[in-house]
C-alpha cells in the first residue's frame, strides 16, 4: 500500500500509514504524530511521495521513513523500553542502560532525524550528517521552527554536522565533559552507534559504517546493485553482542546517490 497514504493534515497522513500497514508500532505512530512534516517538506507535505529539497537531494516519501523507523525501532528505543502494543520486535535491545546514539547519514530536511530523537528518548543523541553545508543548515533551520525542535538542538540531543557520511561519523564531546554521550569511556564501542540510517544510495556496504555499529547495532541502508547500478535495494546490517555481522537484502528502491559534495 505504499504511495497510497497521503492525507490532508499530519494526523490523517499518519492514520493512513497505519491503516495501510506502513506503521504498525505504537511508538512509531506517536513519534510521527509529534513531528509535523509541514515543517520539513517544502510543498504538499502530507503527500506520500518524495520531494526535492534542493542540491539534488530529496525528502523521502513518508512510507519509506516509516519503514526505516520500524526496522530500526529495537535499536532506537531507550533502555528497558517496550512498545505498548507488544508486537514482535517492539522492545528495546538496550540492556546496558547506556543512552542511545543514532546516526542519520544524508539527513537532508531533518525530518527523520527529529523522529529518531522522539523515539530514542531524553538521554540519547542523534547526529544528522550531510555532505553539503547548505543541507546541514537546512535540517537545523527546519528543526528550529518549533519550540521542541529548538530545545533538542540547544540541549545537544540533536546535532547536524557536515561531512562525508560514507566514512560514518565520530562525534567528539566537549573538553572536560563529565560524561561521554552514549556510554562510559571504557566501553570498547562507547562512541559507536546503536542505529545507523542512510538516506541515500551507497555504491557498497561501506566497511567503516559497519565497523562503527555498536554491539548490538543495526544499519538501514540503500545500496546499488554491483552488477547493475540502476538497481538499488534496502539492506539491513545487524551486529550482535559478540561482533558478528549479518547482512540481509530486503526490497528494491530508488534513492538519490550517496556522493561527494560538489566541487565549487
Amino acid at each position: 500500500m505504499a504511495w497510497r497514504s497521503s492525507g490532508r493534515c499530519n494526523a490523517s497522513l499518519i492514520e493512513n500509514l497505519c491503516t495501510n500497514g506502513m506503521i504498525t508500532q505504537d511508538a512509531v505512530k506517536r513519534a510521527f504524530l509529534a513531528v509535523d512534516r509541514a515543517n520539513y517538506a517544502p510543498n504538499s507535505p502530507y503527500e506520500d511521495s518524495p520531494q526535492a529539497i534542493g542540491h539534488k537531494a530529496t525528502i523521502s516519501a513518508p512510507h519509506m521513513h516509516a519503514n526505516a523507523a520500524e526496522t530500526l525501532l529495537p535499536y532506537l528505543l531507550p533502555p528497558s523500553s517496550s512498545n505498548n502494543n507488544g508486537s514482535s520486535g517492539s522492545s528495546s535491545t538496550n540492556a546496558t542502560k547506556r543512552p542511545r546514539r543514532v546516526l542519520d547519514i544524508g539527513s537532508g530536511s531533518g525530518y527523520l532525524t527529529h523522529i529518531f530523537a522522539e523515539l530514542a528518548g531524553e538521554g540519547a543523541v542523534v547526529v544528522g550528517v550531510e555532505h553539503i553545508e547548505a543541507l546541514r543548515a537546512l535540517g537545523e533551520a527546519n528543526m528550529s521552527k518549533t519550540a521542541e525542535g529548538r530545545s533538542l538542538l540547544s540541549s545537544g540531543r540533536v546535532r547536524f554536522r557536515a561531512g562525508d557520511g560514507r566514512k560514518g561519523w565520530v562525534e567528539a564531546e566537549a573538553p572536560g565533559a563529565a560524561t561521554k554521550v552514549g556510554g562510559a569511556a571504557d566501553e570498547d564501542d562507547a562512541q559507536g552507534w546503536d542505529a545507523i540510517h542512510v538516506g541515500a544510495a551507497a555504491v557498497e556496504l561501506h566497511p567503516e559504517l559497519v565497523r562503527q555499529l555498536r554491539r548490538p547495532g543495526r544499519m538501514f541502508i540503500p545500496v546499488e546493485d554491483e552488477r547493475n547500478r540502476w538497481e538499488q535495494h534496502i539492506w539491513v546490517v545487524d551486529k550482535d553482542e559478540d561482533g558478528g555481522v549479518v547482512k540481509k537484502r530486503l526490497y528494491a528502491v530508488r534513492y538519490v546517490p550517496l556522493t561527494d559534495a560538489p566541487v565549487i
